[in-house]
């Protein structure tokens, strides 16, 4: 397909309110949109500006606390996955075996809350439980009806993108009914006192999302980057809209009918003065349990699958740990002999 955009604009609301028609144009858009970059600009998703501004806010109330008491909330297990991460404390190029500077943000990450159950008991470590900082005092709150809120807008992305794959609507969202979910709020700040990045240093360093689908609320500030034709582009994230993109295990699990893109966070221009840029972005991974196989509509005549079964969890573990402990990644067991889903 020829490529047009690093970014497509894509209107949610008919398909969340639209028929069958409509259903199937906002399909084809998404489509189009993730055969060319997997990078969607959504709007029409039906989250109120209010809400997203809230939980913003409280983040950044909590990143605003001093080091000290941020580091209270640091949780030393890297596969938890779970509450503070300091400046510098993680590299995301490493998640592609790439040796760079360490990256110039910092973080704090939180999970599903409705993880209760033998299913999740078995697989405990993926659903690490929450920890919770004393300020800023709204913040769990805020969160819960911000991640419910988010909730229906992936629902509707994953129905709009079974249809696309001339699959049941519910497809997706059966599969990913159990699944991981991690929202990793994200603060960019120079300060005036910051000193200058080393060379190649990134916010955020250069890599691909691990999963199925991310979805990002950010600050209408510049950064983001998306690498397309051979060069990056800047994204802007407009007021009011979230950035989708689709990760690695979605381009496997479509054999790379869909297509996930390395994007990055650069640092502001020298002399810009102090500045900040908050996001959150809402990770969805499928269950650790699940094997993941080409679909069988990405495939035929000409076109067979190029990737073997992979287990999700492992996947997942292993893309992780790269980030966290900065180590060269090694995807291990081949899942051939589980039972494929």
């Amino acid at each position: 397909m020829e490529m047009t955009l690093p970014v497509h604009p894509v209107d949610l609301e008919p398909f969340r309110t639209g028929d069958v028609t409509a259903h199937t144009e906002v399909a084809r858009q998404i489509d189009a949109a993730c055969r060319d970059s997997g990078f969607l600009v959504l709007s029409g998703h039906g989250v109120p500006q209010e809400l997203c501004d809230r939980v913003l806010d409280a983040f950044g109330a909590f990143f605003d606390l001093t080091e000290d008491e941020k580091r209270k909330y640091t949780v030393a297990d890297p596969q938890a996955n779970r509450g503070y991460s300091a400046l510098g404390d993680e590299g995301l190029a490493y998640s592609l075996g790439a040796d760079t500077p360490k990256d110039l943000f910092e973080a704090f990450n939180c999970g599903r809350e409705d993880a209760m159950g033998p299913y999740y008991n078995t697989h405990r470590p993926f659903y690490a439980p929450n920890v919770w900082p004393d300020r800023p005092a709204e913040l769990r709150a805020v969160w819960n009806e911000y991640e419910h809120a988010v909730r229906g807008v992936a629902d509707t992305l994953l129905r709009a993108m079974a249809v696309a794959l001339a699959l049941p609507d519910d497809w997706f969202v059966t599969r990913c009914d159990q699944a991981i979910l991690t929202t990793r709020a994200i603060n960019y700040e120079r300060r005036s006192v910051d000193p200058t990045p080393v060379d190649g240093q990134m916010r955020m360093g250069a890599h691909s999302d691990y999963g199925v689908i991310t979805i990002l609320l950010a600050d209408d500030v510049p950064g983001l980057q998306v690498y397309r034709d051979d060069r990056w582009h800047d994204v802007t994230v407009p007021r009011g809209s979230f950035v989708c993109n689709i990760g690695d295990m979605l381009a496997r699990w479509t054999n790379d009918r869909w297509i996930s893109t390395l994007h990055r966070v650069v640092p502001p221009p020298a002399g810009d003065g102090p500045v900040r840029r908050r996001s959150l972005a809402r990770f969805l991974d499928c269950p650790p349990d699940l094997v993941v196989e080409t679909i069988p509509s990405c495939t035929g005549p000409g076109n067979p699958s190029t990737y073997e079964p992979v287990v999700a969890g492992e996947w997942l573990h292993q893309k992780l740990l790269g980030s966290r402990t900065l180590a060269q990644i090694d995807l291990p067991s081949d899942p051939r002999t589980a039972e494929a889903v």
